[in-house]
């Protein structure tokens, strides 16, 4: 299966792109980066590494922390985030479906 997969950069800066937006679904399921990072078989420091780099590169950011204590920590997804994790799955839906033909070209060429 061929898959197209979107990266928005600002200058080096990987600023939105499969891995951040996976994480930020996973977060918005499991309520805690924690547990986002275990679904996604990832380090807890490379999500939170992640988010924090996300966050820092948006006007506001897309995940909103609680310390831990006696009740635990946990993350939400901001309004911002979800919006971020919508324009960016349409973005991904509308190339794909502008460029279904020459991804089907592509497929051709490609050995079995």
């Amino acid at each position: 299966m061929l898959k197209l997969r979107v990266r928005l950069t600002v200058g080096e800066l990987i600023a939105v792109g499969p891995g951040k937006i996976d994480l930020l679904e996973a977060l918005d399921a499991t309520g805690s980066i924690t547990a986002a990072a275990k679904s996604l078989g990832m380090s807890y420091r490379r999500a939170w590494l992640l988010i924090d780099e996300l966050n820092r590169s948006l006007r506001a950011p897309a995940v909103a922390t609680a310390a831990g204590g006696a009740q635990g920590g946990g993350s939400v997804l901001t309004e911002d985030g979800r919006t971020l994790v919508r324009l960016y799955r349409q973005i991904e839906a509308t190339a794909l479906q502008a460029a279904a033909a020459d991804i089907q070209a592509l497929k051709q060429m490609l050995a079995p």
